[in-house]
């Protein structure tokens, strides 16, 4: 079996940076929470946890005298509430989500209708959502042409959860423009995320079958896996190597691998490895 790896695969410079802050912090010794895990893959936040720091869903749930804000960041309330609650207070917002939130603001201050191009209930949309209305725009957050109001007025303006694929921001500005909207558009793809469709399906088209590597709460994966699937049926999103023991890949000569942008180094060499060996 010959295993081709994606040119652009796993941890972003984003989802990095979060972990040698939280791994820094744990180092020096202080007890910590993050609100929410501090990246999407539940390995990684099991490693955090068995060196001391716990994912908690409410600030009154911190444990410790220091928090660390999460990849994905938080709203502007749960902000000012870690600060009240904790002597330290560690941001590891990812600097591209952190961009994303200064428009979703800048927006609402000119005055701008906000659509927000995301998933409804992740994180980060959740903090772009309440960025935005802080300022008092009504806000409406949309992941394709069919759900976007029909009560629309000007001016508009469109902001991105940065993991979203090109496609769907594209689907839903011809929709726009085909009311005769004109919006502000903030975008805010991260490049990592293009990178990383691009490479992936790329490399689809060239194999037998792909291997998604990543959590299955991570969006950023997920859409790795729809794209991959869509070109090579024979796709297996998984979070670890050993959830390949009933894959069915006797009949593929050549693999592919890819991983989302929450999946460490360590995560990936572990299923090339597995696969080369069978």
């Amino acid at each position: 079996m010959k295993v081709m790896l994606a040119e652009h695969a796993g941890a972003c410079y984003g989802v990095q940076r979060a972990l040698d802050i939280a791994y820094e912090v744990l180092d020096s010794g202080q007890s910590a929470s993050t609100l929410g895990p501090l990246i999407h893959n539940p390995q990684v936040v099991a490693d955090l946890e068995a060196r001391g720091m716990k994912a908690v869903d409410n600030v009154a749930d911190i444990v410790g005298t220091t928090a660390i804000i999460r990849s994905h960041g938080v709203t502007p309330e749960e902000h000012r509430r870690l600060h009240d609650a904790c002597e330290s207070v560690v941001d590891a917002t990812c600097p591209h989500v952190s961009r994303a939130q200064r428009g979703a603001a800048e927006l609402a201050e000119a005055g701008c209708r906000v659509i927000v191009v995301g998933e409804k209930g992740h994180p980060e949309v959740e903090a772009l959502v309440a960025y935005a209305g802080q300022n008092g725009a009504k806000v409406d957050v949309v992941l394709s042409p069919s759900e976007i109001p029909e009560d629309l007025y000007a001016p508009i303006g469109v902001v991105v959860q940065t993991t979203q694929t090109r496609h769907n921001l594209d689907a839903v500005l011809s929709e726009l423009d085909r009311r005769g909207l004109d919006p502000i558009l903030k975008d805010t793809i991260c490049a990592a995320t293009q990178h990383r469709q691009r490479s992936a399906a790329e490399l689809a088209r060239m194999v037998d079958a792909m291997v998604v590597i990543g959590g299955r709460n991570s969006s950023n994966t997920t859409r790795l896996a729809e794209i991959c699937a869509e070109l090579c049926p024979r796709t297996y999103h998984i979070e670890s190597a050993h959830e390949l023991d009933d894959a069915d890949l006797s009949e593929s000569d050549v693999v592919g691998v890819t991983a989302g942008a929450s999946t460490p180094e360590g995560q990936i060499s572990a299923v090339v490895a597995y696969l080369e060996g069978r």
